[in-house]
């Protein structure tokens, strides 16, 4: 993990400590007071000023009477820690889906050029509140993890936020698919498909689609998203890559290029949206 992206992270963990605070009602005084610690200490720590220990955040949730919310930590805390590629879900999960998505938040803020693969489902930067929901419970559900689902749809649709900032610019490429696969209601499919349809041709966002029938330069054998030049992000089944070296930097921006010159844009990927959109009426 780089710098960067390291104090990223540990920001996140201070957000969240501080949000548990003041859902508990203290302030960073009486916190302190609590723990037999300086108040500076707290400050540090909220502020992703200072890494916590496990003995410290275990004190946090015990001093707030939130034994429920110790493993979460611990997750957040464990990633933190992840120089090397491969990031265990079963480590960043530990907690529920919340955290990561808090880390989420951080990475986009923080990035000024996001570009996204999906080969299969509606990328989590453009989701309606009710897929995102959908498709995080169905994930809790199969990892036998802590469905944390309500706080952790608030937090990717706040990391949606970014989306306008004048300073930050975001190019998704979907495989047509995406638009087909169904891990929701029929209903909720329609409203996520004319939330993309409205999506196409807005300033600072380039919306692709590949066809079906596209000729390929490269198969897109999984999803996966970059961040600047910095550090690019596959998600596999048990774990996802973090790979910020100049050579695996420099292969998926090629493999972006390739597969991003076969999407569609603008009327056609309307086009393309809107017919599948079409499917939809009269199922249940």
């Amino acid at each position: 993990m780089s710098t960067t992206d390291f104090q990223t992270a540990r920001e996140a963990l201070g957000a969240r400590l501080r949000e548990l605070r003041v859902e508990a009602g203290l302030d960073g005084k009486d916190l302190a007071a609590r723990l037999g610690w300086q108040t500076s200490k707290v400050s540090r720590l909220q502020n992703g000023q200072q890494t916590p220990t496990r003995d410290d955040l275990t004190a946090w949730a015990t001093a707030l009477e939130r034994p429920d919310v110790e493993a979460e930590l611990h997750g957040l805390l464990s990633g933190l820690g992840m120089k090397e590629r491969n990031r265990s879900w079963r480590r960043q999960l530990a907690g529920g889906h919340r955290g990561r998505q808090e880390i989420g938040v951080k990475l986009t803020g923080s990035t000024t050029r996001i570009r996204g693969l999906e080969t299969s489902r509606i990328p989590g930067l453009i989701q309606t509140p009710e897929y995102a929901r959908v498709v995080l419970d169905g994930l809790a559900e199969f990892r036998g993890i802590e469905p944390t689902t309500e706080a952790a749809v608030e937090a990717r649709m706040r990391r949606q936020d970014a989306l306008y900032d004048p300073e930050k610019t975001f190019h998704f490429v979907l495989c047509e698919a995406a638009l087909y696969h169904r891990p929701c209601p029929t209903d909720v499919m329609a409203e996520q498909l004319d939330r993309l349809y409205n999506l196409v041709g807005q300033a600072r966002i380039e919306l692709g689609i590949i066809p079906f029938g596209a000729q390929l330069r490269r198969s897109p054998a999984h999803g996966f998203w970059i961040y600047d030049r910095r550090l690019v992000i596959v998600e596999m089944i048990s774990e996802e890559l973090w790979l910020t070296g100049e050579d695996d930097v420099t292969l998926y921006e090629r493999a972006w290029e390739w597969l991003s010159e076969s999407a569609e844009y603008g009327t056609i990927a309307r086009r393309l949206i809107g017919r599948a959109r079409a499917s939809l009426v009269g199922l249940t």
